[in-house]
């Protein structure tokens, strides 16, 4: 099976090298590697030390620096397997960490989506991801909950909202259906969008638990720089649909945060409906739940509204 991993660089070439280093070691028998490359305008010794590269390796140069959406989009594009892996540069791979991911795939089936897996923070050691989850403002954040091996041995896919495209695998006919990562985003929520969009293709997502990886979160400069917007313009889009992510953990999580802000409440008929439901003595989401959700996102959409209002 020939698998096409799309790598985007831009500098940290100490970081690049440890990382393909790690990738070939790392890749089980049967899998015919295609190993993309795209520079995204370094100005570190980067484009250098990629003219010492041979095949599977295929460099792409942008000309200068298009985001990590287009560099994505652009090594995608000339890819040739069956399946797709986005990776970043500053992962650390080792043996035993693309199998469970192509098992989930394949257990799947027609019905994959985009398939992610756990990893773990170089610096600390502790889990950075292992799917996603919506919390009580609305957001997207990172699952950082090790999950439990006797758990993972019965149930070694856990389907997710949404995972990070950080290290993710998907079939190459379905990024060309979904158009790849949508380049308004600029270094931030591009991943979660296109899972958004698979979820509305009828695929589904999901996270192959045993399959780990080690990665140097956020190394690269600026990364962080634009994510109220790129959350913004995810939330703009996808509102209507952050409803339906509204489960029994999203009520515990709303139910701990309003007894720690307070204990004067008068009406306790709402909390006690979502305490039920959160303990499945309910089957439909409390509209308390909806209301809460709706009261979030409205603040949070004020609060954008007037962090990028025009400056006259």
């Amino acid at each position: 099976m020939q698998v096409s991993f799309v790598i985007p660089l831009f500098n940290c070439l100490p970081l690049t090298q440890a990382m393909v280093a790690s990738l070939l070691p790392s890749l089980p028998a049967g899998v015919d590697p295609e190993i993309i490359l795209v520079d995204d305008g370094s100005t570190d010794g980067t484009r250098e030390w990629l003219a010492t590269l041979r095949a599977p390796f295929r460099i792409v140069l942008n000309e200068r620096n298009l985001g990590y959406a287009a560099a994505n989009n652009r090594g995608a594009g000339l890819a040739r397997g069956e399946l797709l892996a986005l990776l970043n540069n500053d992962l650390l791979l080792s043996p035993g960490w693309l199998e469970p991911m192509l098992a989930a795939h394949r257990a799947l089936g027609p019905r994959a989506g985009l398939i992610g897996n756990v990893q773990l923070n170089i610096a600390t050691g502790d889990v950075d991801h292992a799917g996603m989850f919506l919390n009580v403002k609305g957001k997207m954040e990172h699952l950082r909950t090790r999950p439990c091996p006797v758990r993972t041995y019965f149930q070694p896919v856990r389907p997710s909202f949404a995972v990070t495209g950080a290290c993710v695998l998907l079939d190459r006919s379905l990024w060309t259906q979904l158009g790849g990562f949508d380049e308004g985003y600029v270094n931030g929520s591009e991943d979660v969008d296109l899972c958004f969009r698979a979820t509305a293709a009828s695929r589904v997502n999901a996270v192959a638990l045993r399959s780990v990886v080690c990665h140097h979160v956020s190394a690269s400069v600026g990364r962080k720089a634009r994510d109220e917007e790129n959350t913004f313009r995810f939330t703009r889009r996808w509102r209507p649909e952050l409803a339906r992510l509204i489960d029994r953990a999203w009520c515990w999580r709303y139910l701990e945060a309003s007894w720690a802000g307070s204990r004067d409440a008068t009406d306790h008929a709402p909390a006690r409906r979502m305490f039920c439901y959160a303990l499945y003595l309910r089957r439909r989401v409390p509209a308390e739940a909806l209301r809460a959700l709706d009261l979030a996102l409205d603040a949070e959409f004020t609060r954008w509204e007037q962090m990028f209002a025009p400056r006259s």
